[in-house]
């Protein structure tokens, strides 16, 4: 490949810290401003590029195994980051989200996949990559609300936190439980088309549900006016759920039997 994984990943991360250290400068200095966003912007555009040449290169879509999803984590959640910055101008978020990728590389780099081109049957349908990528896109919007949510529970501890700040995890929650909810439906279409049934409480799909169910929970608390506090609590704590329905179910001793262990490599 013309750019092979090592070096894209130490190039994603040294822009990401680059801009980093441009955009704290920028606080004295806002003529960095527009550099450092683009440094930014750069890291999570060498991962695309690196996904579009893999993509190419092992004629099947890089969605298949725990380290291809986290190169599209470490795609993704710098630009909610940059979004989040853009639209709110609320610039916090983007450092977690940028150390977020780069952990993400880091476990890439120390734990290298041996990949191929095969694809089992039940992958061969066109409702693999929609299925993946909106979950993804959901894990990504989650985990920035779960990070969010840490965040505006250290500041409520410092008393400084903002109706803003709290505003912003519940929006971010609020889009990532309607990428979750198509996520799961997407995954009913394609277990019909693959197996011929929409539902069969595999391990993962199990989890996957108490997962949506955690953060429809959350939607109901936030419309029952419970406290702020509790709520970022909840926020911050929920992920962890959604990691177990991520790759913690692979290590259950039901695993085995699970439909879903083409997902390891």
């Amino acid at each position: 490949m013309i750019l092979d994984f090592t070096t894209a990943a130490y190039l994603s991360i040294a822009l990401w810290a680059s801009g980093t250290m441009l955009s704290v400068a920028s606080k004295r200095a806002p003529a960095l401003q527009r550099p450092a966003t683009a440094l930014n912007l750069g890291g999570s555009l060498v991962m695309i590029a690196f996904i579009a040449l893999y993509w190419s290169a092992l004629e099947r879509p890089p969605l298949r195994t725990l380290g291809e999803t986290r190169l599209w984590y470490a795609a993704l959640i710098p630009l909610v980051g940059l979004l989040v910055e853009g639209r709110w101008k609320i610039s916090w978020l983007k450092y977690y989200c940028m150390a977020l990728a780069s952990f993400f590389l880091t476990i890439n780099l120390m734990h290298p996949e041996v990949f191929d081109k095969a694809l089992m049957p039940a992958l061969q349908s066109p409702w693999f990559v929609p299925h993946v990528v909106v979950y993804l896109v959901g894990y990504v919007l989650l985990a920035a609300s779960s990070v969010s949510g840490w965040h505006n529970i250290f500041l409520t501890w410092r008393k400084n936190n903002t109706p803003q700040n709290d505003a912003l995890a519940h929006y971010l929650a609020l889009l990532g439980f309607v990428f979750l909810t198509f996520g799961l439906v997407f995954g009913a279409l394609w277990a019909k088309d693959a197996w011929g049934n929409y539902w069969s409480w595999d391990p993962k799909e199990t989890w996957a549900f108490i997962a949506w169910l955690i953060y429809l929970g959350y939607l109901h608390a936030s419309s029952s006016r419970v406290d702020r506090l509790k709520l970022q609590w909840y926020l911050a704590l929920a992920f962890l759920v959604l990691l177990v329905s991520w790759f913690g179910v692979n290590y259950l001793p039901t695993a085995p039997n699970s439909v879903h262990t083409y997902q390891q490599s």
